[in-house]
């Protein structure tokens, strides 16, 4: 069969082939309805995500890749090592196989450049017209280092915020992908595991705060830690990285960066003292070379950010309304 049936999420001999053409593919060994896990005695970090990026595959990555990447980094920002990751599959009726199975072998590279097994999983089949081709939910369980607390809670006034590399990319990739939109430089999704360099991070420095700047962007998330953690932000424009063809395509269409969704860059709220080192040590892993101090927690109201404009100004972030662009992740 070239394109899925109904039939492929009706429990019979068609749904069993296709499992395990995903299964051998993830070398999931035994399979029954449940994982069985080893785990040593420490603390676990749980997360579940969905994924129903439109196009399914953009420049850098696709939604498979996506998936895995941005559970690997909801666990790795919390200050967990990631270690297990379950896939469940909603497939549309007439969807090719072949691109499916495309799907899954990135998911597979993607899932050993993280270092991170897919365990367990489970695949569902909806009636033509109703599933976008195809939609992903994932779940990730890590573990914790003892003494490793990671929390808007712990961010304190003076403390720099940092920023892992240049942002927007990825919905910027998105958008141009949709709407058939070239560069002249191309640019492709910042799609990536984080968790390699967010143990560095924990390693190196005295890190109070990490929040991967998904949907909603950087400024969601900062506004998020400054409300959480009762403090007040304030950055600077001429410090935040953001490649050329990221501000052009903005400054073309009326969007601002900062609220464009990301999946390989995270804020950071580190001890003063640490930042400078810290952002020298981040500059030698490959998903940290364009790391950057771009602010600091100041006192003033809670919950406020505040940005520094470039030609002098200041104005006010706040959580967007609604996203500037559909379907990013």
């Amino acid at each position: 069969m070239d394109r899925i049936l109904m039939a492929h999420g009706g429990g019979g001999r068609l749904m069993r082939e296709l499992i395990d053409q995903i299964t051998k593919i993830f070398s999931m060994g035994e399979l029954n309805d449940s994982a069985i896990l080893d785990f040593p005695r420490k603390r676990l970090a749980l997360t579940t995500d969905s994924f129903v990026v439109s196009p399914l595959f953009f420049p850098g990555g696709n939604i498979g890749t996506l998936a895995i990447n941005g559970t690997v980094n909801d666990i790795a920002v919390s200050g967990a090592v990631p270690l297990y990751l379950t896939v469940g599959f909603i497939i549309e009726e007439g969807f090719p196989v072949s691109e499916l199975l495309l799907i899954v072998e990135s998911m597979a590279r993607a899932a050993e450049e993280a270092g991170v097994r897919v365990v367990t999983g489970d695949t569902k089949v909806v009636n033509r017209g109703k599933g976008d081709g195809l939609f992903i939910n994932t779940a990730g369980v890590g573990v914790l280092e003892d003494g490793v607390n990671i929390s808007p809670l712990l961010i304190r006034e003076g403390d720099a915020v940092l920023v892992n590399g240049e942002i927007g990319a990825h919905g910027t990739c998105i958008m141009a992908s949709r709407n058939g939109l070239t560069f002249n430089e191309p640019l492709v999704s910042d799609c990536r595991p984080l968790n390699g360099l967010t143990q560095l991070m924990i390693k190196s420095s005295a890190v109070h705060f990490m929040r991967d700047c998904t949907r909603g962007g950087i400024a969601a998330t900062l506004k998020e830690a400054a409300t959480a953690a009762g403090k007040s932000i304030r950055i600077k424009e001429s410090s935040i990285p953001a490649a050329p063809q990221v501000r052009g395509a903005c400054e073309l269409l009326g969007l601002d960066p900062m609220y464009i969704a990301n999946e390989g860059i995270l804020a950071a709220a580190v001890d003063k003292a640490d930042a400078e080192a810290l952002i020298t040590t981040m500059k030698r892993h490959p998903y940290g070379t364009n790391s950057a101090i771009i602010g600091e927690i100041v006192s003033g109201r809670p919950g406020l950010v505040t940005i520094e404009t470039t030609i002098g100004g200041k104005r006010i972030m706040d959580m967007p309304l609604y996203e500037q662009l559909p379907r990013i992740c």
